[in-house]
């Protein structure tokens, strides 16, 4: 749910970057996709997801930046929370952007949602089956980081980079307040409500209390790791060492 950055309202993954709207930038990237439409089509399409890097993170540590400094180091677009909320919350914007890699891909999606709606088999929701096939389509259709929403149990395992970011909750109150400019009560209030929000997604629509560390490639954490410059210098040469020529040459 989208909600005002200004006073002591916080959008997870905001960190002070003026952002153009949800809206505006799927829009932005329909048009992209449909410009290079008639040129996909001329091409035989590869039916294999580019390697892909998925973010998971403790609310306040950052991710974000990290995703946006890595994304301009690689030439990967980045779909955040935001955005895929958005498209999750939107079925008419949501269908289009299916629709679309169902004309590249015949049949694809439907594949793909079948298995994961098989074998999450507690997804009943509109919304979730919207969320797991907006994510498909966006992995499929270009290079991609996402932040958020659990991607990495949506998207095929060995084709993506799973990252987990943590950080201590003095380390998240202390950048929560700052960024907000409150004091660090109000920060703490903020960050219980925003955990809890986050914590019952994962229960409504993964089935997971809790991610587990079992689950992604690496685990960096910013009580340690302080710049997210250091951080995404680290899962571009962890994303490099995985995937090889397939991304280097890219």
């Amino acid at each position: 749910m989208k909600k005002n950055t200004g006073g002591s309202n916080y959008i997870p993954g905001f960190y002070g970057k003026k952002r153009r709207s949800p809206g505006v930038l799927v829009d932005n990237y329909c048009r992209e996709w449909e410009k290079r439409q008639l040129e996909v089509k001329k091409k035989k399409p590869n039916l294999e997801m580019p390697p892909t890097i998925c973010f998971s993170r403790k609310i306040g540590v950052g991710a974000l930046e990290v995703a946006d400094i890595l994304a301009a180091q690689i030439n990967y677009r980045v779909f955040d929370r935001e955005i895929l909320e958005h498209m999750a919350s939107n079925a008419k914007v949501s269908e289009k952007t299916v629709a679309f890699f169902d004309e590249l891909y015949p049949g694809k999606i439907n594949e793909l949602g079948a298995f994961l709606f098989g074998e999450k088999s507690f997804v009943k929701s509109d919304y979730a089956k919207h969320l797991f096939k907006t994510v498909l389509s966006f992995a499929y259709l270009e290079p991609s980081i996402f932040v958020g929403r659990g991607t990495h149990l949506i998207l095929p395992i060995d084709r993506i980079l799973a990252v987990r970011f943590i950080g201590g909750r003095e380390h998240r109150i202390h950048r929560l307040a700052k960024i907000l400019k409150i004091t660090k009560q109000q920060a703490d209030q903020k960050l219980s409500s925003i955990d809890k929000e986050q914590k019952d997604f994962f229960k409504k629509i993964h089935g997971k209390k809790d991610a587990s560390p079992y689950e992604f490639d690496m685990v960096i954490n910013f009580d340690y790791i302080t710049k997210p410059q250091w951080a995404a210098d680290i899962v571009e040469k962890a994303f490099y060492a995985k995937f090889g020529k397939e991304v280097k040459g890219s």
